[in-house]
Parts: structure tokens; C-alpha cells; sequence
């Protein structure tokens, strides 16, 4: 019989990094083309005008202007309501 337990690996140490997910550019601020407005996993948030969406969800600019949420209401086939939100890029 062993004096010790076997060493196995530790469990530990399989941290994985932050994903940096979230609003980038709220309301009002300034957006240039390109730019990322919103990094995200699912359609929580959906592309409106000057805005489109990346294969990873990320809403980006299409063009220059100043970003504007806005809210509403999605007809779903079943014929249940949802609140949508919604962001566009209005131009200067």
C-alpha cells in the first residue's frame, strides 16, 4: 500500500481571459467608420440605420455620425410582442 496519494495534475490554473463584451459608444458620442459600437454574443442589440452587424454579433459604422438608441416593438411568428433595441448611426 502507498505511503502517499499519487500526484496527479491539478485542477487549477485553466483561467480563461475576459472577453470585453458591452456598449462602446453610448448615446450622443461621436462614431467614425468602422468603428465598433457594440461587442456582444446574441442579438441583444440590433442594427439599425449606418449600422451593421458582424459575424460575432459586433455592431459596427458604416458611416460617420453620432450614435442613437431607440427602442421597439417586434412582431414574433407565434404573434407574442418584444421591445427591441435598436442602434442607428445618424450623420452630421
Amino acid at each position: 500500500m502507498a505511503k502517499t496519494k499519487a500526484a496527479g495534475a491539478t485542477k487549477l490554473g485553466r483561467d480563461s481571459l475576459p472577453k470585453y463584451l458591452g456598449v462602446k459608444l453610448f448615446e450622443g458620442q461621436k462614431v467614425n467608420f468602422g468603428q465598433i459600437i457594440i461587442r456582444q454574443r446574441g442579438t441583444k442589440f440590433y442594427p439599425g440605420k449606418n449600422v451593421k452587424k458582424g459575424s460575432d454579433d459586433t455592431l459596427y459604422a458604416v458611416k460617420e455620425g453620432i450614435v442613437k438608441f431607440k427602442t421597439k416593438r417586434k412582431k414574433r411568428f407565434d404573434g407574442s410582442q418584444r421591445i427591441i433595441k435598436i442602434v442607428n448611426v445618424e450623420l452630421l
